[in-house]
């Protein structure tokens, strides 16, 4: 389990073939990597992985295509989002994040929400849209992870082929991750909120 808190802007530096799937080589950037451990695990851009090499300053993790077609990030070099597995005595800073992608959606704007002060940097307004079978886990006021990130949901719009979810990013979230890469046209690993899966097969089970 993990929080949605991003540790660290890590990088992966290489991914190599590796059986029917890869190895990717990981630089860990300000990650404390102390305490870690193979067998570990870390998430990935929201993707859960196991560390299987590791040093100070890098790990390494295998994945199999199948993840890799089911996720956005994780299939070249590049800046990604790192945050290690939950401890039981840990803060819940965000909420809680199973590290399994639900889904893939796209970013429809990010820009600065305007302000009249000279010194305040403000903050963004991200319009992503999910694909149509997720929308009905997202709600207003409620949890969503983006690239691994917990964020909140400030207004839900259905369309005819996805649901639209507004969030507001503050400077710091964006100076922390790797949302301050996103574009318009931008694809994003996104996980739904674990107790709303829940509650969807309550509601829907057979009596």
């Amino acid at each position: 389990m993990f929080t949605g808190i991003i540790q660290a802007i890590g990088s992966i530096e290489t991914v190599e073939k590796l059986g029917d799937g890869y190895r990717l080589k990981i630089e860990a950037g300000g990650l404390d990597m102390t305490d870690v451990q193979l067998g570990d695990s870390i998430a990935l851009q929201g993707a859960c992985m196991t560390v299987v090499e590791m040093s100070p300053t890098h790990f390494s993790i295998d994945i199999s295509a199948e993840s890799l077609d089911k996720t956005t990030g994780l299939s070249q070099p590049g800046f990604i989002n790192l945050e290690k597995a939950l401890r039981f005595n840990d803060r819940l800073g965000g909420h809680l994040v199973s590290g399994h992608v639900d889904g893939m959606g796209e970013v429809i704007l990010f820009e600065q929400v305007a302000t009249e002060s000279v010194n305040d940097q403000g903050s963004w307004h991200l319009v992503i849209k999910a694909p149509r079978l997720l929308g009905k886990y997202l709600a207003y006021k409620g949890s969503i992870v983006v690239n691994g990130t917990s964020l909140t949901v400030n207004q839900i719009e259905d369309v005819a082929n996805g649901c639209l979810m507004h969030i507001n990013l503050i400077p710091h979230t964006l100076e922390n991750t790797t949302l301050q890469y996103l574009k318009a046209g931008s694809p994003v690993n996104l996980e739904v909120d674990l107790i709303a899966r829940y509650v969807e097969r309550m509601l829907s089970a057979p009596k």
